[in-house]
């Protein structure tokens, strides 16, 4: 009877994890309606209500009847934890960020990037919480196409903070904070692989990024689709506890006619944003105090040789990534000896 029971209660505690509850988000005089679920974070309501209202997560202070102290502020807490009611309004106070004079840098600076170990980092990849989140997110997310997926091609998806575009230095011009040679590096990926951008900002600086940096209108390459935020999920792990990622399994859901893991690699300065796709992430060195490195950083030319040289197998998720800079050296000397 006690295993019976337990069972009972772990069962109807994966319902109510499942279950789906609707609130009702008061803003500005305005009401808004957001869907979660009790499996979702704090900080996943933050992005549904952005979504809803674009005032960014960062900005917004929910308050909401019954809960007081730092839960509601804190982004790793699980909605389940919470005594949400359908019944209940919740108030959010915020500024969208074209009311407010700041510099548009909108995501967190995160110094402390980690390395899972193999068997936790197939515990989160494999978990059934995070595939249906994936799922959902799969429903939920519309990904505009800019230009036609190319039938043949690869695909590399870019970050862009500290991945190409040096974020946090001061400039007069965004175009002094473009990682060097970025155009090249672009143009020469493009004859192999389409290129989708994949930010955990706004879709608003997103487009102001790469159109300042004159990539979304170049005549040398097309980049297919701009992903930001909102397409991520959040995954919890026992050693770093919450943290969002970038399922690629969001795109090869969409294009699946094109893309899926074998043809796919992304390139990002955060290891933790591959930990539901870890065979198909390259940690790139981030570009910071681009006034001082850019006249010495080479690392899209040397990632150029890479990508090209990987272009022609079959199975790119087979490839340790991290030996990049070796598989190089040692296809340059298969090359010679030939």
């Amino acid at each position: 009877m006690g295993e019976e029971r337990a069972s009972s209660l772990s069962s109807m505690a994966a319902m109510a994890m499942e279950e789906e509850i609707t609130l009702t988000v008061k803003w500005s005089g305005k009401e808004y309606t957001v869907r979660v679920c009790g499996d979702d974070t704090v900080g996943e309501l933050k992005r549904r209500i952005c979504q809803a209202t674009e005032v960014l997560p960062k900005r917004q202070k929910l308050l909401y009847p019954k809960i007081v102290g730092p839960k509601l502020s804190d982004d790793s807490t699980l909605l389940s934890l919470l005594p949400l009611k359908s019944s209940v309004k919740m108030t959010m106070i915020g500024t969208v960020e074209d009311d407010i004079i700041i510099d548009p840098v909108d995501s967190p600076e995160i110094v402390d990037d980690f390395e899972l170990g193999q068997d936790e980092a197939i515990d989160i990849k494999d978990k059934e919480v995070n595939k249906q989140k994936l799922r959902r997110r799969i429903d939920q997310y519309k990904i505009e196409v800019l230009n036609p997926c190319r039938k043949g091609k690869k695909l590399l998806v870019l970050d862009i903070d500290y991945t190409l575009f040096d974020h946090r230095s001061p400039a007069e011009n965004p175009l002094q904070l473009m990682r060097p040679y970025l155009h090249e590096f672009l143009s020469a990926a493009y004859a192999e692989y389409d290129i989708m951008i994949w930010s955990a900002t706004s879709m608003k600086w997103v487009e102001l990024k790469m159109g300042q940096l004159g990539v979304l209108n170049n005549p040398n390459y097309k980049i297919t689709a701009l992903l930001d935020h909102l397409a991520m999920i959040t995954v919890q792990s026992e050693s770093r506890g919450v943290f969002d990622c970038k399922p690629l399994g969001l795109i090869w859901a969409k294009f699946s006619e094109y893309y899926d893991s074998t043809n796919t690699i992304m390139f990002d300065d955060l290891r933790r944003n591959f930990v539901m796709n870890p065979q198909n992430g390259l940690i790139i060195r981030p570009f910071r105090k681009a006034h001082a490195n850019r006249d010495s950083d080479t690392e899209l030319v040397n990632l150029t040789q890479y990508l090209l040289s990987v272009a022609e197998l079959d199975d790119l998720s087979a490839l340790d990534h991290r030996r990049w800079e070796s598989y190089i050296e040692d296809n340059s000397k298969r090359r010679r000896r030939v």
